[in-house]
């Protein structure tokens, strides 16, 4: 696993969203800074409580233009199951193949309960509006992740 740092240029990608429609990097940057957070798998305890506070910061981050891209492997079906259940308000793309998770450095191997796996480390990454890495968030727990987020983006 060779995640990316701060200054680096993130990989450009166009993926689709929870409704099906294709969201790029490229394009939303024009708008501001983006929040690219990586989650294992949707509909799972950490993985909706990282989600309900982003949601619940959302007018925040809209003060900032940051747009939040959350990513996981998971089909463009269940990412709309999870959005509708969770009233999210901003974007999960489906990365299936998990391309754009090896492009960012966060698919790699994992150990949970003895066993080892291939799977998304939980990272986020915000990409300031000259596609560079301004920050990477690796210490977090799940519950705290948003609060992190706008400390940062404070900086």
């Amino acid at each position: 696993m060779n995640t990316l740092n701060v200054g680096d240029t993130a990989p450009n990608f166009t993926l689709q969203n929870q409704a099906g429609e294709a969201v790029s990097l490229q394009d939303t940057l024009s708008k501001g800074p983006v929040l690219v957070y990586f989650y294992p798998k949707a509909s799972t305890p950490g993985c909706t409580v990282q989600a309900q506070g982003l949601r619940d910061i959302k007018a925040q981050l809209d003060g900032l233009h940051v747009t939040v891209f959350g990513i996981s492997p998971d089909p463009v079906a269940k990412l709309a199951k999870f959005a509708d259940k969770q009233q999210l308000n901003f974007a999960l793309l489906s990365d299936e193949d998990h391309a754009v998770a090896d492009g960012f450095g966060v698919w790699g191997q994992k150990f949970f309960m003895g066993k080892i796996y291939d799977g998304i480390h939980r990272l986020s990454f915000i990409v300031g509006t000259d596609g560079k890495i301004s920050h990477v968030l690796n210490k977090f727990k799940t519950k705290d992740h948003h609060e992190v987020v706008l400390a940062t983006l404070a900086e």
